[in-house]
């Protein structure tokens, strides 16, 4: 029994398809690039900026680590190994989760809170410079308008 995969025919892409994926890679380092390092200078990563911000929109600025991990598209293992080195800076701290034994609640801290408010105009101001200010409102549309057809499901899965 052969454990390779079926033989199906590739679809290359072709020189124009080929120029817009590479303009979305470039375009998608140089934007995070960018934004990382401005955050960097206030000490926080972009992960950490994710966490602290999402957590700040929540209910009691709490959330499971389940529901983080699948909104930042982690694995619940590397959000948890994320989430120390947080709680470790104070950022965040851990509580059990009422609704699962084996699941830990992910609440934000004061001085998380105080980091985040920081942060968060430095964060704007770098949004906006590396990319929002660099594009015309035709441009923008589009963006959303392919960002909802990305975000469909495919037919496959």
């Amino acid at each position: 029994m052969s454990t390779k995969p079926p033989t199906r025919a590739v679809r290359w892409l072709n020189p124009h398809e080929e120029r817009a994926w590479r303009a979305f890679l470039r375009v998608m380092v140089a934007v995070q690039t960018g934004t990382a390092r401005d955050l960097a200078t206030i000490g926080l990563s972009e992960p950490d900026y994710e966490v602290l911000s999402t957590l700040s929109e929540r209910p009691a600025h709490t959330s499971t680590l389940g529901q983080q991990a699948d909104k930042m598209g982690w694995s619940r293992s590397r959000l948890s190994r994320h989430a120390t080195r947080m709680e470790e800076r104070g950022l965040l701290r851990r509580e059990p989760d009422p609704t699962d034994g084996r699941g830990c609640l992910l609440v934000l801290t004061t001085q998380g809170l105080d980091a985040l408010e920081i942060a968060a105009p430095a964060h704007v101001e770098s949004v906006r410079r590396h990319f929002i200010d660099r594009l015309a409102r035709e441009d923008l549309a589009a963006l959303e308008q392919i960002a909802r057809r990305l975000e469909e499901p495919q037919g496959d899965e």
